[in-house]
């Protein structure tokens, strides 16, 4: 299974925010390069990052640091925030990244999705972040009114390679994913499924291990809060 440690960036800075909130938010003292190196250093071989000046604003703002990055390390990116065109999406995999994350955009209009994932083969990946069962888009602030699981079922023959998917409520709180909902959401995809949100010890990775359909777990606060060491962390990559 991959193991996917996150960096978000928000003003040049690695950030973490609880519930999405940018109201409350921790800044961390490494820039996103350093982290990535850091990442890198440990023997990670994946890395998820989010542009929340992206999300905030729908313009590639850090593909500077994006590109620094993907040219320092060789690292698989996936990376998500506020790309809602083509334009951004090309941006993206010409400085190299592995995978791109539509949402938001996705979600309010099904046509640019299939259309990216024609467009893109094999490099679109799709972030359902949901909120007691329904999508949440622009930035977690609005409810889509769209059950998960039938979005999904409109969009799975699209050719999507990867979904991530995200529960609003456990994201930044250390509280384990919901485990019951991202089963339902690998049981009917035709693609593999990337765990988001919650990750709080090793146990949450072995759980996530033993589910069917998941390609991948993202881990983010516990790393930077200390609770899961890189070391052990490293260890449980296949």
């Amino acid at each position: 299974m991959k193991i996917f440690p996150a960096i978000d960036i928000k003003d040049k800075k690695c950030v973490r925010l609880v519930k999405g909130d940018f109201a409350n938010k921790t800044e961390y003292e490494m820039s996103p390069v350093e982290q990535a190196g850091k990442y890198y250093d440990h023997g990670f071989k994946n890395l998820h990052i989010v542009d929340l000046d992206g999300a905030l604003t729908g313009e590639t703002v850090n593909l500077d640091i994006i590109q620094e990055i993907v040219t320092k390390f060789d690292l698989k990116i996936e990376i998500g925030g506020g790309i809602r065109n083509f334009e951004s999406i090309q941006k993206y995999t010409d400085a190299g990244v592995e995978k791109v994350i539509l949402g938001s955009a996705a979600i309010k209009d099904k046509n640019f999705l299939k259309d990216a994932c024609e467009k893109f083969p094999n490099k679109i990946a799709l972030g359902l972040d949901a909120k007691d069962g329904y999508l949440s888009v622009s930035g977690w602030k609005e409810n889509s009114n769209q059950l998960t699981l039938d979005y999904l079922k409109e969009v799975n023959d699209y050719g999507v390679s990867r979904i991530i998917y995200t529960d609003i409520n456990r994201d930044g709180m250390k509280q384990s994913p919901n485990f019951d909902e991202t089963s339902k959401v690998s049981e009917i995809s035709n693609c593999p499924v990337i765990i988001s949100g919650g990750v709080s010890s090793l146990d949450d990775i072995k759980i996530a291990k033993s589910l069917k359909n998941i390609e991948g777990i993202i881990v983010g606060k516990a790393i930077y809060d200390g609770d899961i060491k890189l070391d052990e962390l490293t260890r449980e990559i296949d």
